[in-house]
């Protein structure tokens, strides 16, 4: 029972970093006057679905990076001297690399796909 239950946690804990995640980029790439004090308020509102989820070790590659990234979203919350331009510009970059990372995965380009072709 206890490892359906770590999977259970696992799940829920992955689930919570992307809400997290996703909310706050959307936020940055929709918001037209982007503030430091509405960026705070949006961080601290979602993090507190985050806190409620016990952290959970990772080990998928793609699931390090997305908390890695999400720890650095709350870092940039707690820094007051970072800039909201330098912080949107930072975050979309880094979610540009991420989204990259996981549809590299997705995508693979067939070997020899003329072979597939001389059948007929």
């Amino acid at each position: 029972m206890a490892k359906g239950n770590e999977n259970t946690q696992r799940l829920r804990y992955i689930r919570v970093l992307e809400k997290f995640f996703y909310s706050v980029v959307n936020y940055l790439q929709k918001a037209d006057e982007a503030t430091k004090e509405s960026y705070n308020k949006k961080v601290a509102n979602a993090k507190r679905s985050l806190d409620r989820v016990d952290p959970v070790p990772l080990y998928k590659e793609e699931l390090t990076t997305l908390e890695n990234l999400v720890n650095k979203i709350i870092n940039y919350a707690e820094d007051e001297e970072a800039e909201i331009e330098d912080i949107k510009t930072t975050i979309l970059q880094s979610t540009n690399q991420y989204e990259k990372t996981i549809n590299r995965k997705k995508y693979k380009k067939e070997k020899h796909s003329k072979k597939h072709f001389d059948e007929y």
